[in-house]
């Protein structure tokens, strides 16, 4: 980070931590993220004992399973580094960020209640030893409906700043997409409906919660 870029990082949160408004946000959005990826480890092992419906998949039926575990965790994490950095020097994508993560860690509560999936046949293993924090190191295997891994990706679309940003979120939604249907993590729609899902929930969050017009982050 340059000089000029140092100056302009401390300009954008000593403005932003000045606004009550912002602060707010900040403060209570995290805490709410905090809460429930808390809450998270309980809620996968409640859903693991209970039953679930295998649905037969038109296009998971036509794909050999490979396990592309390092594939998906090193452009996850990759993405996820890149919206670290756009976060800290940017707090307005920090704030949309955190709140637009929280609707879809909530919602994706409701929907894999709702919809008791079990695991597609030939599923293999996800190894992730970061995300696995928030599973309680247990294997899960009925989190389905709809994807976390698109949808987190899809969010950061949303959020990042830079058209460049944005493109490489596109194409890593992509290719993770298709990596958990070569891996059979997730049923096709599971994957499909992400996007659509962040998409309606993105809108909630422009309407609802007061976004800093200096983030310039992807409307």
């Amino acid at each position: 980070m340059n000089r000029s870029e140092s100056v302009s990082f401390k300009k954008n949160w000593k403005a932003a931590w000045g606004s009550v408004s912002q602060r707010t946000l900040m403060l209570t959005g995290s805490a709410v993220v905090a809460v429930i990826l808390s809450a998270m480890p309980f809620f996968f092992k409640h859903i693991e004992l209970r039953p679930g419906i295998q649905i037969h998949d038109f296009v998971l039926s036509r794909i050999p399973a490979h396990n592309v575990s390092l594939f998906i965790f090193l452009i996850i994490w990759s993405m996820g580094l890149l919206t670290l950095v756009r976060a800290i020097q940017t707090p307005g994508v920090y704030v949309r960020y955190i709140w637009l993560y929280s609707l879809i860690c909530l919602t994706r509560l409701l929907t894999i209640t709702l919809v008791p999936l079990a695991p597609p046949a030939g599923w293999l293993e996800l190894v992730d030893p970061l995300t696995g924090v928030f599973y309680g190191h247990s294997i899960i295997t009925k989190d389905l409906f709809y994807s976390g891994h698109t949808s987190t990706l899809v969010a950061m679309y949303f959020c990042l700043p830079k058209k460049s940003d944005r493109i490489l979120a596109v194409l890593a939604t992509i290719i993770v997409g298709c990596l958990l249907l070569v891996q059979h993590i997730h049923y096709t729609i599971d994957v499909l409906a992400a996007p659509v899902f962040v998409y309606l929930l993105n809108q909630v969050v422009k309407s609802t919660i007061f976004i800093n017009k200096g983030s310039n982050a992807s409307k």
